[in-house]
């Protein structure tokens, strides 16, 4: 039998044998080593207004150089970057990806501050299952005074996200939903090890979150008031009382990808959820709408 090593990035914590791939398709072992097999493969860039992450409430009106890899240790139904995540089409891309080193990608930030760029979001992909290039790149995007966004589903251990909290300056969150078994059952996840990487994440840095209501599974208004509830309780580094502050990005569903068997989500109802956030929120807005 060969080599076998745990991966610890997220709570899968996947047993990988020499020159394997974990869950996400983007963390293999070599020489008895786990390693991200993405490290500086870079699949998109672009770019893009920061209210694009979505963030609202982070240096509005900038811009940041967002840039993706390829893997995602979920298996939303819905993903709108199946082609990079986790959709066959994900092998394709480990071939053609094209390198950037944490250098280049720094000095390409630099370029565009004259074109009101802030920094560089890792984005499009889940950026935790290849954080190391993210760690060693975020190091020197501060050195350059620029910031750093991660827009993340939140399915990692707190260890690896003390790695990188010290550079990180402002997250987007998906909360996808506020039942276990949502998160179990349809995306393959776990909604406590998201719930306790926002708990960290709010001590450290700027955070907003989104939520993607899908007809018939996340959508009641019951559930909207316990999570958003549960986001209001939230507290900074100090104790504080902070969660009524935290953005909250209600989102409109569009069919897609391996979910195509249920109609676009009504908007009244987007805006009626949104309305119930706003019950122990301040700052509630929607997209997709």
């Amino acid at each position: 039998m060969g080599i076998t090593k745990e991966c610890g990035v997220c709570p899968r914590h996947c047993i990988i044998s020499e020159g394997g791939l974990g869950f996400c398709g983007a963390r293999s072992v070599k020489d008895g080593k786990v390693y991200a097999v993405n490290y500086g493969k870079v699949t998109s860039m672009a770019l893009d207004p920061i209210e694009k992450k979505p963030l609202k409430r982070f240096h509005p009106g900038s811009r940041i150089l967002s840039v993706g890899s390829y893997g995602c240790n979920l298996r939303c139904p819905f993903c709108q970057n199946s082609s990079i995540s986790w959709g066959e089409e994900v092998r394709e891309y480990r071939e053609r990806a094209e390198y950037l080193s944490p250098e280049e990608l720094a000095a390409a930030a630099l370029h565009y501050r004259d074109r009101g760029n802030i920094g560089v979001a890792f984005t499009y992909n889940e950026p935790f299952v290849g954080y190391e290039y993210v760690r060693d790149t975020a190091k020197l995007v501060h050195e350059l005074g620029m910031y750093n966004v991660m827009v993340t589903n939140g399915t990692a251990e707190l260890s690896v996200y003390s790695e990188l909290a010290p550079y990180i300056d402002a997250m987007n969150i998906d909360l996808k939903g506020f039942t276990g078994h949502y998160y179990k059952d349809l995306l393959k996840g776990n909604l406590e090890t998201v719930k306790s990487l926002i708990s960290d994440a709010v001590r450290h840095c700027h955070v907003e979150l989104t939520t993607l209501i899908i007809p018939g599974e996340n959508d009641s208004e019951d559930e909207m008031r316990e999570m958003c509830g549960w986001i209001a309780g939230l507290k900074n580094a100090d104790g504080e009382m902070i969660g009524r502050d935290i953005p909250l990005h209600v989102s409109r569903f569009h069919p897609c990808f391996h979910m195509t068997d249920r109609p676009a989500t009504d908007v009244e109802k987007v805006y009626r959820l949104a309305g119930v956030a706003g019950e122990k929120l301040k700052y509630v807005y929607t997209g997709n709408c």
